[in-house]
């Protein structure tokens, strides 16, 4: 059957719409930060970047460009009323704290566990990079991960084991990737929702560990 991959805003789309009202919530580099402007009209979220930023709003093309304002990927955001500024000790106190409910992070590979590893692929002419994300995994209720379901050569990006060094072991708690939306719990990775016109059997080929699909999986039609 034919299907579509999800492009990066409609992965960006469906995380926005899980996030609960009232939450607080870290956004990462990548497809993360554009979950900022899908987030459904009303709806409370209070949005941390690492930088210092609590209650960023999505950037604004018509407002005068600030450079002391940007978001994890140094994109131009906004600042909601109410928001605040902090220093990096503030910042990374309410990221390894347990004050954050929720991050939305990218992933290189996520294991069966849930092991994350986001920070290095031990590419030639790379700079491994961790920023603050084994802070954030340490210190968040829950981790979303955002991803290509497999590398541009093809080769799975959900694996048995992570070969890149880890961000953090057992930490994630669902995957967003172009294909699917898959739980991570102590009896495997369930699947929740496929895109529309996927087999189960074609999305388990495009994966490196033994996947379940859910009694009430339903497919995804976002456009």
């Amino acid at each position: 059957m034919a299907f579509e991959k999800l492009t990066r805003q409609q992965i960006a789309g469906l995380v926005a719409a899980d996030i609960e009202d009232g939450a607080y919530v870290n956004l990462g580099i990548g497809i993360p930060t554009l979950v900022s402007a899908f987030l459904p009209p009303g709806r409370d979220v209070i949005l941390h970047t690492e930088n210092g930023i609590v209650g960023m709003g999505p950037g604004d093309a018509e407002a005068p460009l600030d450079l002391d304002l940007i978001n994890a990927s140094k994109e131009p955001v906004t600042l909601l009323p109410g928001a605040s500024i902090t220093d990096h000790v503030v910042s990374f106190a309410m990221m390894r704290g347990g004050h954050l409910d929720l991050t939305v992070l990218g992933a290189f590979q996520v294991s069966e566990r849930g092991d994350l590893a986001n920070w290095d692929t031990g590419a030639p002419g790379t700079i491994p990079a961790v920023g603050g994300a084994m802070d954030l995994v340490a210190g968040a209720r829950q981790v979303y991960i955002t991803m290509e379901h497999v590398t541009k050569e093809g080769h799975p990006k959900i694996v048995r084991e992570c070969s890149y060094p880890l961000t953090g072991a057992g930490v994630v708690d669902r995957i967003y990737s172009d294909l699917a939306i898959i739980d991570v719990s102590p009896a495997g990775l369930w699947v929740r929702a496929m895109v529309a016109g996927l087999d189960f059997e074609i999305l388990q080929g495009l994966t490196g560990c033994p996947l379940r699909l859910a009694a009430d999986c339903r497919a995804l039609t976002v456009r």
